[in-house]
């Protein structure tokens, strides 16, 4: 569902180890980059087959988030270890910024498409989404998506470049969070069971979401991508008030 939009599909995995699994935290944020790390590779695998999966939007991200990741792994290991916080940061994230998106697609068109994000501003926002994915382990793609597709950039050269900075900061961010989990601190290291057996069947989802990426119509796409991140904020929201 989520890969042809460029989300990797952890962040509806949250709710489910939280609240049914019962992942502690913040152990649930690399088990979360571990899933990442695992299924990234079969959309991005697709998106390659395609020769849409390089270019400057990938460079640009990934030069952002990578290092926000690992700010965003200490500082959620130091200063957010419950989950109480944690719930609040996704809900007032995805909510709004889905509900923005939806918005934006169902108004008619503006004769002046808005223009695209600098390299700048792409790098500066990748570094911020960075950081709030290492925080709770979702790689910052499906924050990144809505954000460009909201600027008016198209979804087919959002996803490629999305996932491939969830990838990498996934894989960055899990490295930290083991180095971390020497210090002795509990609930640090990942549920590699949970995580591994996640991380299969959002590998093989992945390829065949990418796969059919390019037979959905544009407008679906951005629907989709704004649905999702609403529901998953709204999700979070109702358990802060429960």
């Amino acid at each position: 569902m989520t890969a042809p939009v460029g989300v990797s599909g952890a962040v509806f995995l949250l709710p489910v180890q939280l609240s049914v699994l019962g992942v502690p935290s913040p152990a649930v944020t690399p088990t979360n980059l571990l899933y990442n790390v695992v299924a990234g590779p079969g959309a991005l695998l697709r998106y390659r087959r395609d020769g849409r999966l390089y270019g400057s939007l990938t460079r640009h991200l990934v030069t952002g988030t990578l290092p926000g990741v690992i700010l965003g792994a200490v500082i959620r290991v130091f200063a957010l270890p419950g989950p109480a916080i944690f719930r609040v940061l996704v809900a007032a994230l995805l909510l709004p910024l889905g509900l923005w998106l939806i918005a934006r697609t169902l108004r008619p068109a503006p004769a002046h498409p808005p223009a695209e994000p600098s390299r700048r501003t792409i790098t500066v926002l990748a570094v911020g989404v960075g950081t709030v994915g290492g925080i709770y382990g979702i790689g910052g793609g499906s924050i990144l998506g809505p954000v460009l597709v909201g600027r008016g950039m198209p979804v087919a050269q959002v996803a490629p470049a999305a996932l491939a900075s969830t990838f990498v900061t996934s894989l960055a961010g899990a490295g930290t969070y083991g180095l971390l989990s020497l210090t002795g601190g509990q609930h640090i290291a990942p549920d590699w069971f949970l995580g591994l057996a996640c991380g299969l069947g959002g590998l093989t989802g992945g390829y065949l979401g990418a796969r059919l990426q390019p037979r959905l119509p544009e407008r679906l796409l951005r629907l989709l991508l704004g649905t999702l991140a609403a529901a998953v904020g709204g999700i979070y929201a109702a358990q802060t008030l429960i």
